[in-house]
């Protein structure tokens, strides 16, 4: 035990040699102190696509000591860029909607999510081109979608759409309880809360039986759930709480980021870096470490590294098959998770053109038979005579993506996940000479003459790079699979884990992932004893009883600090 001293003043006689030694004692003793006060907890994450990077942020502000471990070059997953041949491409995404989620984010650490990001909004947002004839262009002003809708289909159809939106606005407002609040049984569906969302959201129904309502007009109906792709299902399976995806979109607008979507993940890895959070790319995780129940760190070539807790950002059955050993999952065993139902995947063309196209930002094809097109889908089966096709020429906004007078052509494609009826090395050549003749019905009649850079992308390719059956949007989104169905964003097999992204709750898409990491990091803090300040955000959730935490003694980054360690890359 150290002892307290006097100071020399206090005992002028004393030898001077004392007096440095009790001096000395005493720094050691404040020093300790301070230490004791000032060490933070520790947490690692597994990952840095969207949501860790969230995670990363709210959690290093709050007083955590952030450390990413990335397997790939660089940041973002599959939300990153790639460069070829001098073109710039969005891995996947290609637009930013509904960015209420991630501004609040950056709220909660003192930025401005739109200065830091660069979102610029859209509009036309993107022209949809129907196989039965016609095309509208959407906008988020409402009154000219209704005019466009009467244009195209109809006063009974346009009166439709003004119910859908006053309906849409509605049910956002009580999703929103549903969404931003984690899900642990099935008793929480009995709560008064639960029972009110019920009756607006419909769980019984689906997204087209709900839309039918509405609209008359096939053409229509498919412009308000078309956006089930962006959880890679069919609307006619789709619980219609999804019918305010499309409502998200015509209230909110789409925007595009400068540079590609891409830039916003390498933006936030910047960001993370500035706040002290220490990121390690070219570096897999080999497996989790427990103790018992316990997760405790994570082991990588040569090294183990221990922290208080562990959150995971990867594709949830690939991370959960690797990571984590069967026999300490019962819920999500190997076996399980093979019967579970999983996303479309999606069949990519990157195409540098050498000429640029006076076309929309954004295009979508619809097949003139689009409800076999996605019964095609569902049933491991390929739509060879009219595939829809989504197209982004993100140059025609952004003269950064491609050399001066050439464009980068993105082409997305929902297909099956892998499955053994389709072998996509035989096929593949043939089917992207498929969908480059499809392109002409959206305006590039003569692309395969300018094609001067190009990469093809397959569900197998998907699946090589830790896609489970390279699903791209993760498990399915039905009423099986969501809610407490979902893993947990607090894992329930694990002490200590949690988890963020597409599979978990509330689900995929980016503003539901940047969701899913807040609720998770909520969830973390709290159970570290903390209480963050998040500048006026609120660091809890409604309707739920907060447990007894502590404010953090943690003083919050401002991003005057960057930590950067050896090999480490933004």
């Amino acid at each position: 035990m150290l002892m307290p001293i006097r100071s020399a003043s206090q005992d002028p006689k004393k030898p001077s040699q004392f007096s440095r030694m009790q001096t000395a004692i005493y720094m050691l003793n404040h020093l300790l102190g301070d230490m004791n006060q000032t060490k933070k907890p520790t947490a690692l994450i597994v990952g840095s696509g969207p949501g860790g990077l969230a995670s990363a942020l709210l959690l290093a502000h709050s007083g955590v000591d952030v450390t990413i471990l990335e397997k790939e070059e660089k940041v973002g997953g599959r939300t990153k860029l790639v460069h070829k041949d001098g073109y710039t491409f969005d891995r996947g995404p290609t637009f930013f909607h509904y960015p209420e989620v991630i501004e609040e984010i950056f709220k909660a650490i003192g930025r401005d999510a739109h200065k830091e990001l660069g979102l610029m909004p859209l509009d036309p947002m993107y022209r949809l081109v129907f196989g039965a004839g016609g095309h509208i262009d959407a906008t988020s002003k409402l009154d000219e979608m209704t005019e466009r809708i009467r244009e195209l289909a109809g006063d009974k159809n346009a009166e439709g759409f003004e119910k859908y939106v006053l309906q849409n606005r509605k049910k956002l407002d009580f999703s929103k309880q549903c969404l931003q609040t984690p899900w642990t049984s099935p008793l929480n569906i009995l709560t008064k809360r639960a029972m009110r969302v019920a009756t607006i959201l419909k769980p019984w129904a689906s997204v087209a039986g709900d839309l039918s309502k509405h609209f008359d007009d096939e053409r229509v109906r498919l412009a308000m759930s078309f956006q089930t792709k962006y959880l890679g299902m069919s609307p006619f399976h789709a619980p219609s709480l999804f019918t305010i995806l499309a409502f998200l979109e015509y209230e909110h607008g789409i925007f595009h980021a400068k540079g590609g979507l891409g830039s916003i993940t390498k933006r936030m890895g910047e960001i993370a870096e500035e706040m002290g959070v220490k990121i390690r790319c070219n570096t897999p995780v080999k497996s989790l470490i427990f103790e018992g129940k316990d997760v405790v760190g994570a082991r990588i070539e040569g090294e183990e590294i221990r922290v208080d807790k562990v959150v995971v950002n990867a594709d949830f059955a690939h991370a959960m098959t690797t990571l984590v050993p069967n026999e300490k999952r019962k819920k999500w065993s190997n076996k399980k998770l093979e019967k579970k139902g999983y996303s479309c995947s999606t069949f990519m063309l990157y195409l540098g053109v050498d000429k640029q196209y006076d076309l929309h930002h954004h295009q979508i094809y619809a097949s003139s038979a689009y409800e076999k097109n996605l019964h095609d889908i569902t049933n491991h089966k390929l739509t060879w005579d009219d595939p829809s096709v989504y197209v982004q020429n993100a140059s025609i906004t952004d003269d950064s993506l491609a050399p001066e007078g050439h464009s980068t052509v993105y082409v997305l494609v929902p297909v099956p996940n892998t499955h053994e009826t389709i072998v996509w090395d035989d096929i593949k050549d043939d089917y992207r000479d498929t969908i480059i003749k499809q392109l002409g019905k959206l305006g590039y009649d003569d692309i395969e003459d300018h094609i001067v850079s190009e990469t093809v992308v397959t569900p197998d390719d998907w699946g090589a790079s830790d896609i489970y059956r390279g699903a791209v949007f993760n498990l399915t989104h039905d009423l099986k699979q969501m809610l407490w169905r979902r893993p947990q964003n607090r894992f329930e097999e694990a002490n200590n884990l949690y988890i963020v992204g597409g599979g978990t709750h509330p689900g995929s898409g980016l503003p539901t992932i940047f969701e899913s990491a807040r609720i998770s990091s909520k969830l973390l803090l709290a159970d570290l004893g903390m209480r963050p300040d998040w500048n006026g955000v609120d660091s809890w959730f409604q309707d739920v009883r907060r447990p007894k935490v502590k404010a953090t003694t943690a003083k919050p980054t401002q991003g005057t600090q960057r930590t950067t360690g050896d090999g480490h890359a933004a």
